[in-house]
């Protein structure tokens, strides 16, 4: 089985041709960090316009790369949500124009579910189900019980602010540039994590939501305290470092309480698996390996470029839901409408406020 995947749901527009073992035959992302620079942050109507111009040729590149014609491909999938509306809809669109020239199965894949399965896009070491899963990016962060392709629960989720846009408006409160997630972990390597006393909010509490507004409030006001002028240094490289630490201990804390629901539902599951853009964070994956050992479990990571946003993952989660359901089952109708809102749990509460009302 091959399968060509596509990824336009933020600022990567990618694609990627993987086969039904797990090996990424060839794959293609580019990446519109200059375009959004000057802004701080992702312009949706920028990010759109970048899709349509470069997504027909990047497709073409990739299928180049893996020495392939269309129609030896068995199908073509495409990230149709959650994400920005006007790059998903580019996306779906071009994988349906060559569902249709080719007479291949279409399939939309949701972007969260890329990246749910894509710990097992692997030939070789294959993370068995069910296992927790800690999905963490500039849009979402949650926790979730996953017992196959389609099937999840959620047990966590932020009741405001993600951690991955956490990262990026402290980095834009600090005045260190775009993107801030790895612009943090940069200056956090020189910082002193124990200067300030920043809080470490849901911590302690029942449940296994997250809240990183007041975490990010507190940044401001720490800084807004030094001394007028120009951050120094120094100050920025200890904030970070304290902003990265109460990250880190909040998200281990709130993981802890989802294994004892996780474990106690599948006494068998034995495996952590943290994916999404923020979990290329060494530091991060550092306190979660303390915390999967203090458990006894394996902490399972994508390598750091099936963490951001690509194409393979979407080919994968594609071929996965192919392998359960069979093709005829799998495929979506080309009357699909891309979803702006597509959670993986649709059963699950908007946000279950568990901490909040304990």
């Amino acid at each position: 089985m091959i399968v060509l995947g596509i990824e336009t749901s933020c600022d990567e527009t990618a694609a990627a041709v993987v086969n039904g073992d797990g090996v990424i035959i060839a794959e293609t992302v580019l990446s519109q960090l200059d375009d959004h620079r000057p802004y701080g942050g992702v312009v949706p109507e920028v990010a759109a316009r970048a899709h349509l111009e470069h997504v027909d040729v990047l497709v073409g590149e990739t299928m180049a790369k893996a020495g392939l014609d269309f129609h030896k491909l068995d199908a073509v999938a495409a990230t149709g949500g959650p994400g920005l509306i006007g790059g998903v809809i580019v996306g779906v669109m071009t994988a349906k124009a060559i569902a249709c020239a080719c007479n291949l199965p279409f399939l939309a894949i949701n972007h969260l579910e890329g990246h749910a399965l894509s710990a097992r896009l692997s030939d070789t070491d294959r993370v068995a189900f069910p296992y927790l899963l800690l999905l963490m990016s500039g849009g979402h962060c949650q926790l979730l019980s996953v017992e196959g392709p389609g099937r999840y629960t959620r047990l966590g989720t932020t009741i405001d602010d993600a951690l991955g846009e956490a990262f990026d408006k402290t980095a834009k409160m600090l005045g260190i540039g775009y993107p801030g997630g790895p612009a943090v972990e940069i200056a956090a390597k020189q910082g002193d994590a124990a200067r300030f006393a920043l809080p470490r909010p849901m911590q302690g509490r029942p449940g296994c939501d997250f809240s990183f507004s007041g975490l990010k409030t507190a940044v401001r006001h720490v800084a807004l305290d030094l001394p007028e002028g120009p951050l120094q240094e120094s100050d920025i490289g200890d904030l970070c470092a304290g902003f990265q630490a109460a990250a880190g201990d909040v998200l281990a804390d709130r993981t802890s309480h989802a294994l004892d629901d996780f474990l106690m539902s599948h006494p068998g599951g034995r495996s952590l698996v943290i994916a999404g853009g923020v979990a290329a964070n060494k530091s991060l994956r550092q306190r979660l390996q303390v915390l999967a050992e203090e458990r006894s479990i394996e902490l399972i990571a994508p390598p750091a470029a099936l963490c951001t946003d690509n194409g393979a993952m979407i080919a994968w989660a594609a071929i996965e839901r192919i392998q359960v359901l069979g093709m005829e089952k799998a495929r979506d109708d080309l009357n699909f409408k891309p979803r702006p809102r597509w959670p993986l749990d649709p059963d699950a509460p908007t946000a279950a406020f568990a901490g909040i009302k304990a």
